[in-house]
C-alpha cells in the first residue's frame, strides 16, 4: 500500500482528502503544519507528499527547503496543492523540485485522487 503524507491546515479539507485518498487504497498520514510534516516525513518515509503552501507558522516553501536539505527525505516527491496562486511562489516551489503546483479550486476531489494516483505510478 502506497503511503501519502498530506500537509494541510484546513481540517475540513484534510478530513475530506484523507477519506477520498483512503478509499482509493492509499495510506494517509496528515500534518497541520510544516514542522510536524517534516517530522512525519522522516519517520514515515511516504511515497508522496501533498503540500499546502499556506500553513500556520512556517509555509510550504520553508517545508520544501528543509525537506531538500535532508538527504534521508530529499528525494520524496512533492505535489503542491494550494489556493495561493502567486507566480513567484510557484517558481520557488518548482525550483525546489515539486512535481506540480495544483490550485485547489481547479480540481474536484475525484480529479485530485486521479492526479495523486498518476504521481504514484
Amino acid at each position: 500500500m502506497k503511503k501519502v503524507l498530506l500537509v494541510e491546515d484546513e481540517g475540513l479539507l484534510a478530513r475530506m482528502y484523507t477519506e477520498k485518498l483512503s478509499q482509493a487504497g492509499l495510506k494517509i498520514i496528515t500534518a497541520i503544519e510544516a514542522e510536524l510534516g517534516l517530522e512525519l516525513a522522516k519517520r514515515e518515509r511516504p511515497d508522496l507528499i501533498i503540500l499546502d503552501i499556506l500553513l500556520p507558522k512556517e509555509n510550504g516553501i520553508f517545508f520544501l527547503q528543509k525537506l531538500r536539505e535532508d538527504p534521508k527525505i530529499a528525494s520524496i516527491p512533492v505535489l503542491a496543492f494550494s489556493n495561493y496562486d502567486d507566480p513567484t511562489t510557484k517558481k520557488q516551489a518548482f525550483s525546489l523540485g515539486i512535481i506540480d503546483y495544483l490550485i485547489k479550486t481547479n480540481y474536484t476531489p475525484n480529479e485530485m485522487v486521479e492526479k495523486v494516483k498518476k504521481c504514484l505510478k
